[in-house]
């Protein structure tokens, strides 16, 4: 009886891993030592240059890739970059919420689907500058992988 092969990442995959974002200061993502993530291939919740290194990797694998800057996420965009009026975030949040340069706020899409996040960069009298990029964007990125299965 010859053992079956084991299993090869594909498009559409769904796959049970442990994995590693770093950029140059350090973490973003790290499931090690935690539950594992699940996800399937081409949904969006890996980049396609990251989805790309898992393509063809057998079940088992623990590696890691080197991403050139703006390869995971894109170069950084200076549109992504844009003022909020208080008076509109007191009404998607909370009105006595403060905010300091370096936070890190939560969105809700118009259609409450789904959520994205921004950065503060800059505070004013009537309103605060958010950077919309992914905190990666443009940098360097490190994707440690552990395949734990395919299905």
């Amino acid at each position: 009886m010859s053992s079956s092969p084991s299993a090869v990442v594909a498009p559409g995959s769904f796959l049970t891993l442990h994995y590693r974002l770093a950029g140059p200061g350090g973490d973003i993502i790290n499931t090690f030592g935690a539950q594992p993530a699940t996800l399937s291939l081409g949904t969006g919740e890996l980049s396609p240059a990251m989805e790309q290194r898992l393509i063809g990797m057998p079940e088992g694998t623990h590696t890691t890739f080197e991403l050139a800057p703006g390869e995971a996420f894109g170069e950084r965009n200076p549109e992504m970059q844009q003022w909020v009026a208080r008076t509109l975030l007191a009404q998607l949040g909370d009105p006595d919420e403060q905010y300091a340069v370096g936070d890190v706020v939560k969105f809700s899409t118009p259609d409450g689907s789904g959520s994205y996040a921004g950065a503060v960069i800059e505070l004013g009298e009537t309103a605060v500058h958010f950077d919309f990029n992914h905190p990666l964007a443009g940098q360097p990125v490190s994707f440690e992988v552990q395949l734990i299965g395919v299905l």
